[in-house]
């Protein structure tokens, strides 16, 4: 009993360590916003046959000097190839052309092609469309443990699920920032695999209680 105490004790601390870790972290130089939400620069160049992204990923690396681009196969029969960068300038964007009119023996001219702006996306936009969802879920879930596992005190038991469910998410965002994991795309599907776990494990927890009640009852 001693000896797990001591592991809980320890569990905490590195907990405990993780979580100021990632608030200075996010305090400091905040989250690793992947390049798709951040305030970027796009161009569309129309190359009407099949290409490589390799090849276009080789031209990008001259142009933007190896900086993050994101390179896309746009249109219905994928001849066209949106690149995006944090900041795409003219001079960046007739090399582009030029480049690709050399290795595509294409026509394109750069007055005729446009530099698209996108603004910031904010963290909230992200997460918005699943906060509904995810609410009314966890509160059904949460109701469900409470009479499931009445016998164990209702009261303790969701003070327990939300305060480890807290803690779960509050640590995953905290390693996300340490980590400097891109926040973005993979982010939502990353807390939802967090959360079941974290429920799973309270579920397990709380029915094996339940069980050796049980049989102390009998």
């Amino acid at each position: 009993m001693k000896k797990l105490t001591k592991k809980i004790k320890a569990i905490f601390i590195i907990l405990a360590i993780v979580i100021i870790a990632g608030i200075a972290v996010v305090a400091t130089k905040g989250f690793n916003i992947e390049l798709s939400m951040q305030s970027n620069n796009r161009v569309e160049l129309n190359i009407e046959k099949d290409f490589e992204i390799a090849d276009i990923k080789n031209i990008t690396n001259e142009v933007f000097q190896n900086n993050e681009v994101i390179i896309q196969k746009v249109e219905v029969f994928e001849d066209t190839v949106s690149i995006t960068a944090k900041e795409i300038s003219e001079e960046q964007k007739e090399q582009l052309v030029e480049k690709v009119n050399e290795k595509y023996s294409t026509e394109l001219v750069s007055d005729n092609i446009e530099i698209k702006h996108t603004p910031n996306m904010k963290l909230t936009d992200l997460i918005k469309p699943y906060i509904f969802a995810f609410g009314l879920s966890s509160i059904l879930i949460v109701l469900y443990m409470m009479i499931r596992y009445r016998k164990l005190g209702a009261i303790k038991v969701l003070v327990k699920t939300i305060i480890g469910i807290a803690i779960s998410q509050i640590t995953l965002f905290s390693i996300i920032a340490i980590t400097r994991i891109p926040v973005g795309r993979i982010t939502i599907p990353i807390i939802i695999m967090v959360y079941l776990g974290t429920l799973f494990v309270f579920t397990n927890n709380c029915e094996n209680r339940l069980t050796k009640l049980k049989k102390e009852e009998k």
